[in-house]
C-alpha cells in the first residue's frame, strides 16, 4: 500500500517571519547561494562545518580546476567582491584549489554582507520542522524548519524559513565493493581518499610501495598517471589499477569528442597500462577488503572468477553519494537510482550526459515534497558524476528567486554552458573539469566536478603538464 501525504501551498504565515534562510556549508555554492539571497533582501545564516570557507576544497587543493577563472566565479559573489575593491584574475587562467579559496572563497566570506552571517565549527546534525516529523501534514508549510547544530560549545537547535543544503558529497565516498557495502573491518590509513597529492604532501604514503587504485573515472586516471611518475624516481613502487567492468568507457582513447585533453587523459592512462607502467586489473568485482598485516588484501571476482591481490595501501576513486542522515525527517523527492531530485535525475544520468550536455536547470527541477527545502550543488546531483559549479550558482539563484516570490525569474533559466563538457581530465587541454597539481603536475575537481568536492565537487582530472593559455572549461570539485 502507498501512503500518498500532501501538503498545502506555501504561505507567508506568521511564524516564519523573521526567520532566516539557513545555508548547509561555506563552499563555493554555499556563499553563492548567500550572496544571492541577501540580493533578494532575504536575511540568511551560512553553517560551515569546518573552520574556514571551503575546507572540502583546501582538502584537495592541490589539484588545479580544468575549467578557467570565468567559469567558477558566480555573478553575485563578484558583484559583492567588487564592491570592496576586489579584482576578478586572469579569466582565462586555472586556479588550484587553493588557488579559489585563498583568491576568491576566503575574499568573499570576508565581505561585509558575508561575514556577519557565516557561522563556522558548525555541523548541521539534523534537519526536521518544528513540533513535527515527517508524517505530520497539518500547517507544515507554515512551520518553521529546525536544524540541530553541534558546535564545540554542545548542542543547539535552532529554526529557518527555509533552508538550502550545499553540503556537498567530498567526505562520503562510495563504497570499494561492488555490493556498495563498506569492508566488513576497519581498515585504517591503509585505504586513502580519492585524489592524493601523491606528488606532494602524500608522497611518502606512496613511496616504494604497492599500491592499488579502485574505479574507472578521471579521478583515478589522474592518480595513477601522478603514481606512475612517481615510480620512475622511486624504486619498489607498484601501481595496479582495479575496474568493474572490461573496459573504461570514460577514458576512451579517442579525443573526438571535442576535448582535446579529456583523449589525452585516456591516451595517456592506457598508454601506461600497454607500456606495463600501470597493472590493470579488468572485470573485478570487490566482495571484501580485510587487513593482512601491515598490508591490505582485496578478494573478489575477476570475470567470474575467484580472484584476490594484496597490496598496501589503496585509493579509494570510486566516486561520491550524497549523506542524507541529517534530512531523515525532511520528505525528500529522489531518484531511486542516481539519489537526486526526481525531476533531475534524468537530466544528469552519467550513461548519457557529460558536463556540457547536462540541460540547465532550476527550482522547478530540484524540488522536493518538503516546501521551501532544497539541495544545491554537488549534492543535488547524488551519486551522478557530472557537476559544474556553473550549474550549481544558476540552481542558488533559481532558488533564491523562488524564495523571495518571484517565481517567473525562478523559472527563466538562460544559463549557457561552454560548448561540451566531461566530468574530468588533465594533461593541459580544453576541459571543463580538474586535474591534481603539484610542483609539476596535476589538477583535478570535486566529485567530478569544477572541484572535487565538492562541496564539491566533482569532475574529475588528471595531471596537469602546462597549463593552456585558454582553456574552455566548467567543472569545479
Amino acid at each position: 500500500m502507498t501512503l500518498t501525504l500532501t501538503v498545502p501551498p506555501r504561505t507567508d504565515a506568521d511564524r516564519l517571519t523573521g526567520l532566516p534562510v539557513a545555508v548547509i556549508g561555506a563552499g563555493p555554492v554555499g556563499l553563492a547561494a548567500a550572496a544571492h539571497l541577501l540580493e533578494q533582501g532575504l536575511d540568511v545564516i551560512v553553517y560551515e562545518a569546518g573552520p574556514t570557507v571551503g575546507t572540502s576544497v583546501r582538502a584537495w587543493g592541490h589539484t588545479r580546476l580544468f575549467s578557467p577563472w570565468q567559469y567558477v566565479i558566480d555573478p553575485a559573489a563578484q558583484r559583492l567582491l567588487e564592491a570592496t575593491g576586489w579584482e576578478a584574475p586572469r579569466a582565462s587562467s586555472l586556479p588550484t584549489g587553493h588557488d579559489l579559496v585563498d583568491t576568491y572563497l576566503a575574499p568573499l566570506a570576508a565581505t561585509p554582507q558575508l561575514a556577519p552571517v557565516i557561522q563556522y565549527g558548525t555541523r548541521v546534525a539534523a534537519v526536521s520542522r518544528q513540533g513535527m516529523d515527517r508524517t505530520r501534514s497539518i500547517g507544515r508549510a507554515d512551520t518553521p524548519f529546525l536544524l540541530r547544530l553541534n558546535t564545540a560549545h554542545g548542542v543547539t537547535d535552532v529554526t529557518a524559513r527555509a533552508v538550502v543544503d550545499t553540503s556537498g558529497t567530498y567526505t562520503s565516498p562510495n563504497s570499494l565493493t561492488a555490493a556498495g557495502l563498506a569492508p566488513a573491518a576497519d581498515l585504517g590509513d591503509r585505504v586513502v581518499h580519492a585524489l592524493p597529492d601523491v606528488l606532494g604532501a602524500d608522497r611518502d604514503r606512496f613511496t616504494g610501495k604497492r599500491v592499488l587504485v579502485v574505479g574507472a573515472g578521471h579521478s583515478a586516471a589522474n592518480t595513477l598517471i601522478k603514481l606512475a611518475s612517481l615510480a620512475k624516481t622511486a624504486p619498489g613502487t607498484e601501481v595496479l589499477w582495479a575496474v568493474r567492468n572490461a573496459g573504461t568507457a570514460r577514458l576512451g582513447v579517442d579525443a573526438a569528442d571535442g576535448l582535446a585533453a579529456r583523449g589525452q587523459l585516456g591516451s595517456t592512462v592506457h598508454g601506461l597500462v600497454e607500456s606495463g607502467q600501470v597493472q590493470q586489473i579488468a572485470s573485478y568485482e570487490i566482495d571484501d577488503v580485510r587487513a593482512d598485516g601491515d598490508q591490505v588484501t582485496v578478494t573478489g571476482r575477476r570475470a567470474g572468477e575467484p580472484f584476490a591481490v594484496t597490496v598496501d595501501v589503496i585509493v579509494n576513486a570510486t566516486g561520491f553519494r550524497p549523506d542524507l542522515d541529517m534530512l531523515r525527517e525532511i520528505r525528500l523527492g529522489l531518484d531511486d537510482i542516481v539519489e537526486a531530485p526526481r525531476a533531475l535525475a534524468p537530466l544528469i544520468d552519467p550513461n548519457l550526459h557529460s558536463c556540457g550536455s547536462v540541460a540547465p536547470h532550476g527550482v522547478a527541477e530540484l524540488a522536493h515534497p518538503e516546501p521551501n527545502f532544497f539541495i544545491a550543488g554537488m549534492k543535488s546531483y547524488g551519486r551522478a558524476p557530472t557537476f559544474l559549479l556553473l550549474t550549481g550558482y544558476e540552481q542558488v539563484r533559481s532558488i533564491a528567486a523562488e524564495l523571495s516570490g518571484d517565481h517567473a525569474a525562478a523559472r527563466l533559466v538562460e544559463l549557457v554552458l561552454p560548448e561540451t563538457g566531461v566530468c574530468s581530465t588533465d594533461l593541459g587541454g580544453s576541459s571543463c573539469c580538474t586535474t591534481p597539481s603539484s610542483a609539476g603536475s596535476p589538477t583535478t575537481a570535486a566529485p567530478s566536478v569544477d572541484v572535487v568536492a565538492p562541496e564539491a565537487a566533482s569532475c574529475c582530472a588528471a595531471p596537469e603538464p602546462t597549463p593552456p593559455a585558454d582553456s574552455s572549461s566548467c567543472c569545479a570539485n
